[in-house]
Formats: structure tokens, C-alpha cells, sequence
């Protein structure tokens, strides 16, 4: 089973105190800087990345280069942070790239819904693919954005109540709470989307109002406490996920000495991994708490998945795709390049 899901507390600490030692002789010299990250919420798997970034730059330089990590939209509301990016209020920032399509519509491409990620490691794979296409890369630039790398977050399942859907033909008029792809996929399958605000989910779904509700899979689900009200699960469904990339404002990363803007690439593997550790950890006791309510998990044939992505994904990623050509952005080069990059990384 894919692991996909936010640690606990504790495993977090441990992400977080990740050791980067290293000797005297690889110290690497440089002047005093200070840099700010805006993020929202608290600390948790999502922020891993950052952290780890954070701690390896700042054991690189003993501590000359140090990064600040900003909870909680202290900085900026999470919807705003590209245009701090932008202003320079602070050099690094993260977002989700639904938040404003608008504002990145190359991005957008990763949002689309049933992409074949079969686990977090090939999803950073074809992330970095993504990120580094000079199309892409342009278009973040518009905002003194460089991309520098994905915060992986984890794919979408549902939990419902009622009948569960163990084909594709029982989604038909389910009323279910899925947002932008998802919610578009969802209605080319024939469920019914809807808008829900995630504090209002766990009501939505206890009353009835909807049958079933997608978040990133496990932890919201757990977090929300879907698992308290749910009967069933979609174990390997995966119909999407958020792109929430790492940005750093470049005139910032330019005024960098370069020995800096090296360990900023370099801390990027231990950044990954501390990720991949952070949703395995909670895996690991979220599993066990849903088998204990008696959670159905319904797992899809490969047979299924295809039909779910052959309805659900393939008109939607057409449609995305000719607007994007329409608006003068390579969309059929970068759907090529997701779905390349992803078979090749599954092979690998």
C-alpha cells in the first residue's frame, strides 16, 4: 500500500533533528546571512523539507547562513505568499500552486488529476523534472520565483459512508467533497463535487450532506477526524494531489556567494528524505487506528485504474492541455514530460 500520509509529533522532532556532521575541513566559509521562510500552520510533514534545509545550511556554514522558518502566516497569508516572493518581503516562501492558477499556469500541469504517481519517491522524481523545464521556469521567474524544490504533498483518497463505490459506475451521483481537478475528475466519473470548507467536512459527512470526502490521505483524514464517522476508504484510488512547491526569491538567491547557492542544492536529498520519513511515521500509526475502527479499505484493480483514468483523467488532462497551447504554453511537451519522467522513474 502506498505511503502517503504526516507524521507525529515525535517523528517530526525526529525529521527535524536530522544530523548533517560534518568536519572541520568541510566547513564551508562564507559571509553572514539571514534568510526568511513564510509558511502557514504548524510544524508538521509538510514543513519537513524547509527544516531540513534549514538545519543542513546552517551545520554547512556553523551557522553563518541561517534560515528562519515562519509559521502560522506570520509572515504572509498562504494565498499571498508568491507575491512576497515577488515583493522581496522575504527570500523563501511556500505555496500550493491552486491557490492562483492564474498566477502559474504552468504549474497547474501537476494539479491534474489520476497523474500515475505509484509512490512519493517517483512523484519527487517527476516534481524536479517538472520544476527544471525552461517553460516552467520562466513562467515562476515572472515572479522572482526560482523553483527549488516540491513539498510533496501526499496523494488524495476518500472516506465515505453508505454503499462503498467498488467499481467505477458507483461513484454515479455520489455527492462527494473534491476541489479543483479532483472535483473535475470526480464529475467526469459522475459523482456530484462539492465545495466544502475542511472544518465543515467531518459534519458533512456525519449528517449525510456528502457521501464522501477527499483529503490528502492519511493524515487529514485522521486530522479531521473522517476516520471517526467514516466506513470505508479508497486505498489506492489516487486521484490527485496539491503541488506545493519550495520557492526563493532570486534576486536573493543571486546575492548569494556561490558556495551558498551550492548548499542550497545540496541539502535538497536530506530534504526529500526527511519528507519521505515524516509521511511513512504516520503511516505507521494511522494504519493501525483505521483498521481498529473497522475502516473498509477498498483497493482498485489495475484493470479499475485504468478505467477511472481513462474516464476521469484523460479528458481532463486534453482539456488542459489545449488551453495551455491556446494561451502559448507547451502543454502537450509538459504532459509528455510528467508522463515520461514517471515511467521512467518507476522503472528505475
Amino acid at each position: 500500500m502506498i505511503k502517503r500520509t504526516i507524521m507525529s509529533i515525535a517523528a517530526i522532532s525526529a525529521a527535524s533533528m536530522m544530523t548533517f556532521s560534518v568536519s572541520a575541513a568541510e566547513m564551508v566559509d562564507g559571509p553572514e546571512v539571514n534568510w526568511n521562510v513564510s509558511t502557514w500552520g504548524k510544524q508538521r510533514a509538510f514543513t519537513a523539507s524547509v527544516e531540513a534545509i534549514r538545519d543542513y545550511v546552517a551545520e554547512r556554514t556553523g551557522g553563518k547562513f541561517n534560515i528562519k522558518v515562519h509559521y502560522g502566516e506570520a509572515l504572509s497569508k498562504a494565498k499571498e505568499n508568491l507575491d512576497g516572493i515577488k515583493l522581496g518581503a522575504f527570500q523563501m516562501a511556500m505555496f500550493c500552486s491552486a491557490y492562483h492558477p492564474a498566477k502559474n499556469p504552468t504549474l497547474s500541469g501537476l494539479d491534474l488529476p489520476f497523474l500515475p504517481f505509484p509512490n512519493l519517491r517517483v512523484q519527487s522524481k517527476v516534481h524536479e523534472a517538472y520544476y527544471a523545464d525552461p517553460a516552467v521556469a520562466d513562467d515562476l521567474a515572472r515572479w522572482d520565483a526560482k523553483l527549488l524544490m516540491s513539498s510533496l504533498l501526499p496523494q488524495y483518497e476518500f472516506t465515505g459512508v453508505g454503499e462503498p463505490p467498488l467499481k467505477l459506475e458507483d461513484w454515479q451521483g455520489k455527492r462527494v467533497r473534491a476541489l479543483g481537478g479532483i472535483g473535475e475528475a470526480m464529475k467526469k466519473l459522475g459523482a456530484v463535487p462539492t465545495t466544502v470548507p475542511a472544518p465543515e467536512v467531518y459534519t458533512s459527512l456525519e449528517r449525510g450532506t456528502v457521501e464522501a470526502a477527499s483529503f490528502p490521505f492519511t493524515y487529514a483524514h485522521v486530522a479531521y477526524r473522517l476516520t471517526d464517522v467514516g466506513k470505508w476508504y479508497t486505498a489506492n484510488m489516487s486521484p490527485g494531489a496539491n503541488n506545493c512547491p519550495v520557492v526563493v526569491n532570486i534576486p536573493a538567491y543571486e546575492s548569494l556567494p556561490p558556495q551558498y547557492q551550492k548548499l542550497l542544492e545540496e541539502a535538497k536529498p536530506s530534504a526529500y528524505e526527511a519528507l519521505y520519513a515524516a509521511y511513512e511515521a504516520a503511516d505507521a500509526k494511522n494504519f493501525p487506528l483505521m483498521k481498529e475502527k473497522g475502516i473498509q479499505p477498498i483497493t482498485y484493480s489495475e484493470e479499475e485504474i485504468a478505467r477511472f483514468r481513462e474516464v476521469g483523467a484523460k479528458p481532463v488532462w486534453d482539456e488542459w492541455v489545449a488551453k495551455m497551447n491556446a494561451d502559448g504554453y507547451p502543454g502537450d511537451h509538459l504532459l509528455e514530460l510528467i508522463m515520461t519522467t514517471s515511467k521512467e522513474a518507476a522503472t528505475n
